[in-house]
């Protein structure tokens, strides 16, 4: 058996659960949020009973996140592997539930058997103005579900998990990739991974899986702006940064 980013994440909370894992930046807001394991596992929980017990999302179904890289994103994801889900990036009519940004949520509304909204307000704030019919606000739903999640069937680390491009890695294949990468950056035991990016993708590796196979956290920046890469990486002590 492979190792799965939810045992990764377990593992994580047992060693050191109040840790900084994810700080996120938005420049163009001007946002900080810190999360420490613990929070970051709270937030995949409560989403995947939302996944799961809202939704009625069954492990090997295919889940479309169509969501810039925010820490939310980073739980949505980390929820699907959690319920042996495979995450699709990009728009993909050929899922059970697509999940959209405030730019996207127009777009992906009917488009799957269910569409969920993401604000992606500060704090994890609902939106502020009506939702097309049938899209579901996660703001709204995702607080009532229990801060601790286990899924009905142990996932299978053989199915497919992430999806990009036409390329898929499985869900015990994702630790195998996420050591290559963090080989490629560098990135050592307990290292602080600066990642400056709007593409989920690159997120999901750079900003979460690495992090957790090298027992370390990360600063994922969105709308960067470069005159303060110095200073956030001095304040943040940062190890190793990824444009």
């Amino acid at each position: 058996m492979s190792e799965t980013p939810a045992e990764l994440l377990r593992t994580a909370v047992r060693h050191d659960g109040a840790r900084p894992f994810l700080t996120f930046y938005d420049d163009a807001t001007g946002e900080r949020v810190e999360l420490s394991v613990i929070t970051f596992d709270n937030w995949v929980a409560k989403t995947a009973g939302f996944l799961t017990g809202g939704l009625g999302v069954e492990s090997g179904e295919r889940v479309g996140l169509r969501l810039p890289g925010h820490w939310q994103s980073l739980a949505w994801a980390a929820a699907c592997w959690s319920a042996g889900v495979c995450v699709v990036l990009g728009d993909d009519d050929d899922v059970q539930v697509a999940v959209a940004g405030p730019d996207a949520v127009a777009a992906a509304a009917g488009s799957a058997p269910e569409v969920v909204g993401l604000a992606l307000r500060p704090l994890g704030g609902r939106f502020t103005e009506p939702l097309p019919p049938g899209v579901t606000d996660y703001a709204v739903e995702v607080p009532g579900y229990p801060d601790h999640f286990v899924p009905p069937f142990p996932p299978d680390d053989a199915e497919p998990a992430l999806e990009r491009a036409g390329v898929v890695h499985t869900l015990g294949g994702l630790a195998d990739h996420a050591r290559q990468r963090a080989e490629q950056l560098g990135a050592g035991p307990g290292g602080r991974l600066l990642v400056a990016t709007d593409d989920l993708g690159t997120a999901l590796v750079d900003a979460l899986l690495v992090p957790l196979v090298v027992g370390g956290s990360a600063v994922l920046v969105r709308h960067e702006d470069p005159a303060r890469r110095a200073a956030r990486v001095d304040a943040e002590r940062v190890t190793a940064a990824v444009a």
